[in-house]
């Protein structure tokens, strides 16, 4: 029996949470929704220049009215963005009507990808240890996924399976 709940894609940025979701989507036929691509699309700006020209904050108020507002819509597939689902107002409607997976990472390999990145503004004036310190910061909230995928060990493809059988048995 397949769930009616839409699935809600988190982890850290890098952690491919919009390329997983892609496909995913298509093989469960459900839509696909990147709330940061949401968020640039409202806004007509990337998240990088929403940082830099108006702040982190203003970005978080931008990001919660998105995602509450998507995540309340059906047979969808929702990459959160990496720090939305520390958001509790957002986390708790997760919480309420979808299922979450965690696509859980080791650091060294976040880090690789999302170090000295251009496209993500949190974390380009960090250092490894304090982007480190980040992962372990929002791993505490991550745990709280319905959902944990520690992808470290398999491709794209079995992660997608991987989530596709949990969802589909659910």
């Amino acid at each position: 029996m397949k769930s009616k709940k839409n699935i809600v894609l988190i982890g850290m940025m890098g952690s491919g949470k919009s390329l997983i979701g892609k496909i995913l989507s298509k093989k469960l036929n459900m839509n696909f929704i990147d709330i940061d691509q949401m968020i640039e699309m409202d806004e007509n700006m990337s998240i990088s220049e929403i940082f830099k020209k108006r702040d982190e904050n203003y970005f978080r108020k931008v990001e919660e009215k998105i995602s509450l507002k998507y995540l309340k819509l059906e047979n969808s597939v929702i990459s959160l963005g990496g720090g939305g689902f520390i958001n509790s107002s957002i986390r708790k409607l997760c919480q309420k009507t979808c299922l979450s997976f965690w696509l859980n990472w080791k650091s060294e390999t976040i880090i690789k990808r999302i170090y000295k990145s251009k496209k993500r503004p949190l974390v380009m004036k960090l250092n490894k240890i304090q982007i480190n310190n980040l992962i372990n910061e929002r791993s505490k909230i991550y745990e709280l996924s319905n959902f944990k995928v520690n992808c470290d060990k398999l491709d794209k493809t079995e992660i997608i399976n991987k989530i596709k059988n949990i969802y589909e048995n659910k």
